[in-house]
């Protein structure tokens, strides 16, 4: 079971020491960490990273937010914004994983969820009222697959980079633990909660922006039950970052939503 967050691991010297110290200055703490102290993820993402400054980066947020209006297929253009003006959500979200045991665990061993690392097999084996049967079960229903998601390239910090990436590898998890569709409205939805659960602008962005193209009839069942519901669910649940999702393949899929605090849209 997911234990509390509410342990901080670092000595309370250091931690008042970091909370005063500016952010910009701590992440370049980060990033001039010799190479052969990284990790796998952390040396794999310097290859693709593409250091940018301040002001590049506010032109590509404006720009990847434009270029996402007109096409919301343009996931390149998503995964740029979400890059590029994610990153006070980032470093909040690393304050709370760095706070919980199962938290820290993913930060220190930095899971990654694709067809390479998760036997699906194994998960479809699983009783029908699993995690992982309903996971497994989710991808086949709505035709899709954990290794479409994009390499993080405009995140300086690795750390932070990391966690952007396992935001996006969870997407899918997180539709299985709502019991939301892949649909225009279960999107919708889903980033709701995502938007209240992890401060993320670009999932604002995509709840908001996203409901203006829902159709009329679309649009007043989502005023009337699916924007209530997420609402709901997004103010009231647990933080989903730090779930060690891999984990809790065998756990029952309704003790884990009662756990998180998840109720699913009846």
């Amino acid at each position: 079971m997911m234990r509390q967050c509410w342990r901080n691991p670092l000595p309370l010297v250091q931690r008042g020491w970091q909370s005063t110290m500016p952010r910009a200055h701590f992440r370049n703490m980060v990033t001039d960490v010799p190479t052969e102290q990284l990790d796998a993820y952390e040396r794999e993402h310097l290859k693709h990273r593409i250091q940018t400054s301040t002001f590049q980066k506010l032109l590509l947020g404006a720009g990847s937010s434009i270029a996402a209006l007109v096409d919301p297929r343009r996931h390149d253009m998503i995964a740029c914004l979400g890059e590029t003006t994610g990153e006070n959500a980032l470093w909040n979200i690393l304050d709370s994983m760095e706070s919980c045991e199962e938290g820290r665990r993913i930060l220190a061993e930095k899971p990654r969820i694709n067809t390479q690392t998760i036997d699906f097999k194994c998960l479809e084996a699983l009783p029908p009222d699993t995690f992982g049967a309903t996971y497994a079960k989710f991808l086949k229903d709505n035709n899709v697959t954990p290794d479409s998601r994009m390499e993080v390239r405009f995140l300086d910090d690795p750390k932070l980079a990391y966690l952007m990436t396992r935001y996006r590898e969870c997407h899918d998890l997180v539709h299985t633990v709502l019991n939301m569709p892949t649909n225009m409205l279960g999107e919708v939805a889903v980033k709701w909660v995502e938007a209240l659960n992890t401060g993320l602008p670009m999932c604002y962005g995509g709840a908001v922006f996203g409901a203006v193209r829902l159709r009329p009839k679309q649009r007043r069942e989502y005023l009337k039950r699916y924007l209530p519901w997420a609402i709901e669910n997004g103010k009231q649940m647990k933080p989903l970052m730090p779930v060690y999702w891999e984990q809790r393949w065998e756990q029952n899929v309704h003790e884990l939503r009662a756990e998180l605090g998840i109720k699913v849209l009846q």
